[in-house]
C-alpha cells in the first residue's frame, strides 16, 4: 500500500485537491482498501479555507505525518503566497527526495518551479499561469497542449480537472489498466488522455 500526501494550504483550488483525492481513494476502495492510503497535509492542522470558502481540517500537519509515497501538491491562487513560506518549501523538498511521486496540480507547478525541480524539464499548468512560470522557471519546456506531463518522477497538470486524469495515468502505470478502469466506471467519469 502507498501513502499518497495531499498538500492543502488556504486558497488551494478544491477540484485540485479533491479530484485526485477521489481517484486514489476509490482506486483503493474498489479493490479492498489495499492500494492506496490518501490523506490531506498542511503546515499546521488548523483548518484551511480553500477557494470559494470551503474549509477543510487537514489530517496532517508537516511536522508530524506518516511516510509519504506519493506527494500532491494543490494549485489555487493560494500557490502565490505559499511560494513564500521557507518552511513549506523546505519540506516539500525534503519529500520529494524520497517519494517514488511527486505530483503537482494546476498552478501549484509554481511550488516544483521555485525549488528547481522543473529546471530543464516538460512541465504543464493552467492555462494562465504559463506567462508566469516562464519567469519561474525560464529553462522548463511548457506543454501547453498537454492536460499532464509525466517527468519520470515529477507529473504536473495542466487545470484544476486535468489532476483526475493525471491520477488516472498515475494509478494504471503502478496498478494496470483494469485498475483504472474499475476506477473511472465507479466514479462514473471518462478519462481524458493526452493528446499526441
Amino acid at each position: 500500500m502507498r501513502n499518497v500526501a495531499i498538500l492543502l494550504f488556504d486558497d488551494a483550488e478544491v477540484l485540485d485537491f479533491a479530484g485526485p483525492f477521489e481517484v486514489f481513494s476509490v482506486a483503493s476502495q474498489v479493490h479492498d482498501h489495499k492500494l492506496f492510503n490518501v490523506f490531506t497535509i498542511a503546515k499546521s492542522k488548523q483548518s484551511i479555507r480553500a477557494v470559494n470558502g470551503l474549509k477543510v481540517v487537514p489530517d496532517h500537519n508537516i511536522k508530524n505525518h506518516p511516510t509519504i509515497d506519493i506527494l500532491i501538491i494543490s494549485g489555487g491562487q493560494g500557490t502565490t503566497p505559499l511560494l513564500e513560506e521557507k518552511e513549506v518549501l523546505d519540506w516539500v523538498k525534503t519529500i520529494h527526495a524520497n517519494t517514488e511521486i511527486t505530483m503537482s496540480i494546476c498552478s501549484g507547478s509554481r511550488v516544483l518551479g521555485v525549488l528547481g525541480l522543473l529546471d530543464n524539464k516538460e512541465y504543464s499548468t493552467h492555462h494562465l499561469v504559463y506567462e508566469d512560470k516562464q519567469k519561474i522557471v525560464p529553462s522548463g519546456s511548457a506543454q501547453k497542449h498537454k492536460r499532464y506531463v509525466n517527468d519520470g518522477k515529477i507529473h504536473t497538470t495542466g487545470g484544476i480537472s486535468a489532476g483526475i486524469d493525471a491520477s488516472f495515468d498515475i494509478v494504471e502505470k503502478l496498478h494496470g489498466k483494469k485498475v483504472a478502469e474499475e476506477t473511472a466506471k465507479f466514479m462514473e467519469y471518462t478519462i481524458v488522455k493526452n493528446k499526441n
